[in-house]
């Protein structure tokens, strides 16, 4: 079975689903471990007061037994704290007389929950929304189109990263950029832990101030602003993907799960688009041969160095024809200023077609480029995971595993030189990144 995932609910809705279909059996899953995540995607510098509403916490409700993956589908739920607000708005069942009454009675109070949204937000998927699925109110559009649907894609791939590290791959996110204030990976001297625990998980700290002070002038004139947010996967296995076929190759799955989240407007890898303003001596990276790569610590159970085939550079940021040529996967998404703005800007009202002074105004983000970076991963870690059970198979951990292992230790004998001693070559994931190495694994940088 192909490994896939769906999510499910409304943003206002009584909760969020996932399913997740086709890992193997034996993957140590917690809620706990989902909900740290689902906890980083909320918080950040400029989110709204809707993070103060939510405290979002993961319930698994099958897939798993005793902590670990049976094989089975995976179904997340995760339930919205402010249905409660919305409980007649949103009603499942179809409004009894009565009921359709006592919401219209609502809205002629000025209840702003019960008032068809009808003026469409320049930049949103409201118009375009409410013209192909035929409706007249624009919740129905903008309840599903939120961001909110995210917090389900972080869940599902928490229990990615699970099964990701498992195989000695880590996967992170920092933010690069906000609202045209780019952090200077020379400056970059936070660890993962400082980073994470910053206010816009950025490891640059004079950057950083400078982002927050963009943050504020927006917010002081109802503005919105975005920015770049760069996630990096370490010890990917060489060989994921393929160039083949369009459909195959893991740039264009991966440029497609990153422009998939909202507000994301484009997506890059390694140098990026920098690639176009250089000579190509100053693009490629030359290939050093097989050795040991010092920053990359010993597969967890296996002892011994960890060798592999190395490059002097990483401006392709770990792919090449589309394919994983062991090098960090290095990803940015480029995430456009959110178009709810407190102060809305003029737009048209859906049923009479005619100009309106003030688009609807829904309760919002100043920025939210670290919950996007955290999304990110989420969407790397779902793509890695459905690219590793399509180069390896197996019904199990153990067989995905042992699969892995003996195709990496093939990769390096081709080499003459041979695995690393206990018969393993495996790419480990590295451990926390060194003072600068975010910048250093991108943005920009060349090592």
């Amino acid at each position: 079975m192909p490994f896939r995932f769906l999510t499910a609910g409304e943003s206002h809705g009584p909760g969020l689903g996932a399913i997740l279909e086709g890992l193997p059996a034996g993957i140590p899953v917690s809620a706990e471990a989902i909900t740290e995540d689902l906890a980083r995607r909320q918080r950040g510098y400029g989110r709204g007061a809707r993070m103060q509403i939510e405290q979002d916490r993961a319930e698994i409700m099958g897939g798993v037994r005793h902590g670990r993956t049976l094989g089975s589908p995976v179904l997340l739920l995760v339930r919205n704290r402010d249905w409660e607000h919305w409980t007649r708005v949103m009603q499942v069942e179809a409004l009894r007389d009565e009921e359709a009454t006592e919401l219209a009675a609502l809205a002629e109070a000025g209840n702003r929950r019960a008032v068809p949204v009808t003026r469409v937000r320049p930049g949103h998927a409201d118009l375009a929304g409410a013209l192909k699925y035929d409706t007249a109110d624009v919740r129905d559009i903008l309840e599903r189109a939120s961001a909110r649907e995210t917090a389900m894609r972080v869940a599902a791939g928490a229990v990615c990263r699970a099964f990701l590290r498992e195989l000695g791959i880590d996967i992170w996110s920092f933010t690069a950029e906000v609202g045209g204030v780019a952090m200077d990976p020379a400056r970059a001297t936070r660890s993962r832990e400082e980073t994470e625990a910053s206010p816009l998980r950025c490891p640059d700290p004079e950057g950083e101030t400078a982002m927050i002070a963009r943050i504020d002038e927006a917010r002081s004139r109802g503005d919105t602003v975005g920015g770049v947010f760069e996630v990096v996967a370490r010890g990917v296995p060489v060989g994921l993907g393929s160039h083949v076929h369009w459909d195959r190759r893991l740039d264009g799955r991966l440029a497609a799960a990153i422009c998939s989240i909202p507000s994301v407007k484009g997506a890059e890898f390694g140098l990026g688009f920098e690639q176009t303003r250089r000579l190509g001596s100053e693009v490629h990276d030359v290939v050093t041969g097989v050795g040991i790569d010092p920053a990359t610590p010993p597969v967890p159970g296996f002892a011994g160095p960890v060798r592999r085939w190395l490059h002097a550079t990483n401006r392709a940021g770990g792919l090449t024809g589309g394919i994983t040529n062991g090098e960090p996967l290095v990803v940015r998404g480029a995430v456009k200023p959110i178009s709810t703005l407190a102060r809305p800007l003029p737009s048209a009202d859906l049923r009479t077609g005619e100009a309106v002074e003030t688009a609807h105004y829904e309760r919002s983000d100043i920025s939210v480029v670290p919950a996007a970076g955290v999304i990110g991963e989420a969407m790397v870690m779902l793509v890695l995971t459905d690219a590793i059970l399509e180069k390896f198979g197996g019904d199990s951990l153990g067989e995905v595993r042992d699969n892995l292992h003996r195709y990496l230790d093939r990769t390096l004998a081709r080499s003459g030189r041979g695995a690393a001693p206990g018969g393993h070559g495996r790419v480990a994931a590295a451990a926390d990144a060194p003072a600068g190495e975010p910048g250093a694994a991108g943005s920009g940088g060349d090592d």
